[in-house]
């Protein structure tokens, strides 16, 4: 163990070599562990802190410092008790917390001066020397610092003593004492030039002069730094206030965001609903324009909504990738197909180049992908009009765990200055578009570009202005284990069983909500799928009907007058765990994710929803019993 100490003492003291000290010091502690010497544990967790703040990194020295203490309790040896509170001075220094630093130092000093430890001791009274002046306690820190010197002076005394001695043994009394009579000599006449030259005497008396006047200058220096000190606390006291003050807005910025996006959703809801239930009825074929027109502003307005809601949590550091897995062709046509109405209007042609060579099953997060091609997709339609637009995957890099696509959006419409090249990156941002049925909030690329920081990646943009623009970027994704046979197979299996579920007969569900018109959308959206749909409009109601009724599954409204919908769950569940309950809210869902659940929920759909996103939880969610 003493080897293995030797050289971690060797490699520690080269900043090259810091690694390989710590790691003979872990090789004395594991070997001290396994043969039960726990008082061997000691000595190397001492010298790995000491390592680390020598090294200036205080968190991992702190981690083998805090266990240092608890051993300290078991041993009586005073110099490793002394250099523990050493070090715990030297850290709580470093994180500037100066009282706990100057309580270690004192009781490592007490140590040094109890048990005369002097190879310490010059180092112990150097650095409370340094803790002192930086507390402005400057006469305390210069009879630290004389301290300092005594004992460094008293080690350089022994060091010569032990040379001396072992001079003696090596060559003999005769040698040391001729030695001894040289140097007596030499000092002599040392002392002869003193006394013989005033000249040097002199100097002294003008380099004492010189030094009074530095200390003088330190001493006004030191006042005024007291001075600048005292306003520095002031100014950090009003910007911790200021921070505080501005962390509390945040909060507030983000509990106003949360409403609103309820208030405005809620609405939406029953816009976006009964607009998809009315395009869906043949008799009003006539206004089949015009529902697609209000259904089109109606989706405008939502991800005009989840654009700001988007870029106050990136502002907020609360997003985050979720990772699934999805087949890339099939998600770059449904984006193509949403734009459809867009394309027709703007009279523009869409060329899509599908990537073959990729393993369709992908896994990466498809919703923040399919962000930042709606984003870049909708400003091509936003520009170009009676024109061409083209969409492009491929694969540039690819192994058995990952591809690396390669995605490029261009089209020939307007195009962008070099000028307005950088400010378009810029939020709330926007450049003077020909097209005046189609205006944005200047979101749009601001949020594709940190979308993009989450994938590791950036966006790239070529552009001349009359001739069009160009988006690219690169995504690397892991691949999926199904193939694209297997990955087919299971699409028509879920095809399947969904089938199944609508020929199985009779499927009650029990709607909780207490907004009327969203009771009426969520009940006609049902129905068309022959669901029977029983509605109540508060958490006591849903209580009693799933208690006293058979239902295959509840739809629960979370924000309701009286008992919520998370504590209307919690207490279905007490009585019933089986049941699916699937949480309607319009909030934000990052927002109350955990807290949904907890309560007993089986999934969440957020307002205003896909229908068929709506009906894929809800068939997902249905007991196996029914397909039986």
């Amino acid at each position: 163990m003493k080897s293995y100490n030797n050289f971690g003492n060797i490699y520690s003291e080269n900043k090259k070599t810091v690694q390989k000290g710590i790691d003979y010091y872990h090789k004395i502690i594991d070997l001290a562990l396994e043969k039960n010497m726990d008082d061997e544990l000691l000595v190397p967790t001492l010298n790995i802190a000491w390592t680390y703040i020598d090294n200036k990194d205080y968190d991992n020295a702190w981690i083998y410092l805090s266990k240092g203490l608890e051993l300290s309790s078991e041993t009586k040896n005073e110099q490793h008790l002394s250099q523990l509170n050493f070090l715990a001075g030297r850290y709580y220094m470093a994180k500037n917390d100066l009282v706990k630093a100057k309580d270690y130092f004192e009781k490592s000093a007490a140590l040094v001066e109890d048990e005369g430890l002097i190879l310490i001791g010059g180092d112990v009274y150097s650095e409370y020397s340094t803790l002192l002046f930086k507390g402005g306690q400057f006469e305390e820190a210069y009879i630290a610092l004389l301290k300092s010197k005594e004992y460094n002076d008293k080690i350089f005394q022994k060091e010569k003593l032990e040379q001396i001695q072992l001079a003696s043994a090596k060559f003999g009394l005769g040698e040391y004492q001729k030695d001894l009579e040289v140097a007596k000599k030499e000092q002599l006449y040392k002392d002869g030039l003193i006394e013989k030259s005033q000249e040097r005497m002199y100097i002294m008396i003008i380099a004492s002069i010189i030094l009074i006047v530095i200390i003088i200058l330190v001493y006004r220096i030191n006042l005024s730094r007291r001075t600048l000190i005292q306003e520095l606390s002031l100014k950090n006291e009003e910007l911790i206030a200021a921070k505080e003050e501005a962390e509390r807005l945040t909060v507030l910025k983000t509990k106003f965001f949360s409403t609103i996006s309820h208030e405005l959703r809620t609405p939406l809801y029953g816009v976006i609903g009964l607009t998809s239930i009315l395009m869906d009825d043949k008799s009003l074929s006539k206004h089949e324009e015009d529902l697609k027109s209000l259904k089109f502003s109606a989706d405008y307005l939502l991800a005009l909504i989840n654009d700001v809601l988007q870029m106050n949590k990136m502002e907020s550091n609360l997003l985050d990738l979720e990772p699934m897995p999805f087949n890339l062709n099939e998600l770059m046509r449904s984006i193509v197909k949403s734009f459809e109405f867009t394309r027709l209007q703007n009279k523009n042609t869409i060329h899509l180049e599908l990537c073959q060579e990729a393993n369709s099953n992908l896994i990466g997060d498809k919703v923040r992908l399919s962000q930042i091609l709606m984003n870049l997709v909708g400003n091509a339609m936003k520009f170009t009009e009676r024109g061409d637009i083209w969409i492009k995957t491929k694969l540039i890099e690819s192994s058995e765990k990952t591809a690396k696509i390669y995605f490029e959006i261009r089209d020939n419409g307007s195009g962008i200055s070099k000028h307005n090249q950088e400010l378009i990156f810029e939020e709330f941002s926007q450049l003077q578009s020909a097209n005046y049925n189609y205006q944005g909030t200047g979101l749009g690329l601001p949020i594709v570009k940190k979308l993009l920081v989450l994938f590791n990646s950036e966006i790239n943009l070529v552009s001349k202005e009359g001739e069009g623009s160009t988006f690219s970027f690169e995504i690397e994704f892991e691949n999926g284990k199904l193939s694209k046979e297997d990955f087919i197979q299971n699409i028509q299996d879920h095809e399947l069983s969904l089938e199944s579920i609508m020929s199985s007969g009779e499927k009650r569900i029990l709607v909780v909500d207490d907004n009327r018109i969203n009771q009426v959308v969520t009940k006609r959206i049902l129905e068309q799928q022959q669901f029977v749909v029983d509605i109540c409009d508060n958490g006591v109601d849903a209580i009693e009907r799933v208690r006293n009724n058979h239902f295959e599954l509840v739809l629960m409204d979370v924000n309701m007058p009286g008992i919520s919908g998370l504590e209307a769950t919690k207490r279905i569940r007490e009585f019933n765990k089986d049941i699916p309950i699937i949480a309607l809210t319009a909030m934000e869902i990052d927002e109350i994710r955990e807290e949904i659940y907890e309560s007993g929920v089986n999934d969440i759909i957020v307002k205003p929803y896909d229908t068929a996103r709506f009906y894929q939880v809800i068939f997902k969610n249905l007991p196996s019993s029914i397909l039986n």
